[in-house]
């Protein structure tokens, strides 16, 4: 078919279901890590990417429960492995988003890299960096990132050298529990990040700044669980 004819003039009447915006789905589910209650996002969109997180989840101990209308619960109370896998993590790179929020509340967590034992750029130096400044001590062993912090993560400032909608995640998720103030600098704007951090606030935590270039976390001692619906996906 060389062409598409539209013949105009009728009037459109009606609405459409927006599907909540995967990339703000997939930090907030890796949020229920931070705390042993329940935490129910709505408006998931039906993405493979959400199953593998969810399987992700699941793999670490939690309770996955879904219900219908795009509705998912999670439950962290009995995390009993704090091992993200290569072969989850080869199939999504976002399980990096495990690492801040395992460490944070544990003091340890170990996640493959999302290229295995390939030498090369590393597309996670910057969560790396940012989880050292917060005192975690970082290593790399058999292609895992392996994040120590026995006595807990305290704030500090993070500047990173470019923009990273993962790394501003990660480590906002991470400073919700550290010691003292965390500020990061040359943050990630998007809204996806306002969306996290409104779930994070529901959730107890302090947060200011998100959405420009500084955000300010003020640590809390433990955060408690929340209902929040994610945020319309924007491309749709």
């Amino acid at each position: 078919m060389d062409r598409i004819v539209v013949q105009g003039g009728n009037p459109l009447v009606g609405s459409i279901r927006v599907s909540g915006a995967k990339n703000a789905a997939l930090p907030l589910m890796a949020t229920s890590l931070l705390t042993e209650e329940t935490l129910t996002l709505a408006n998931l969109p039906e993405l493979v990417d959400i199953s593998t997180m969810a399987e992700l989840l699941l793999q670490h101990g939690a309770v996955v429960t879904r219900e219908a209308g795009g509705r998912l619960l999670l439950k962290a109370a009995d995390i009993d492995n704090l091992v993200a896998p290569y072969d989850l993590v080869r199939r999504m790179r976002a399980s990096i988003l495990v690492l801040g929020p395992l460490t944070a509340r544990f003091g340890e967590a170990s996640v493959s890299l999302p290229g295995g034992c390939a030498i090369g750029t590393r597309p996670v130096d910057l969560h790396i960096a940012g989880l050292e400044r917060l005192g975690a001590r970082i290593s790399l062993d058999g292609g895992y990132v392996m994040a120590h912090a026995p006595g807990g993560l305290r704030g500090d400032r993070v500047v990173f050298p470019s923009v990273s909608v993962g790394a501003t995640e990660n480590l906002m998720m991470a400073a919700t529990l550290a010691r003292g103030e965390t500020a990061l600098e040359n943050a990630a704007r998007e809204p996806e990040i306002v969306d996290l951090a409104d779930c994070l606030v529901a959730m107890g935590a302090r947060i200011e700044g998100a959405g420009t270039g500084e955000i300010f976390v003020q640590g809390v001692d433990r955060l408690g669980g929340a209902e929040h619906a994610v945020v319309a996906d924007r491309i749709e």
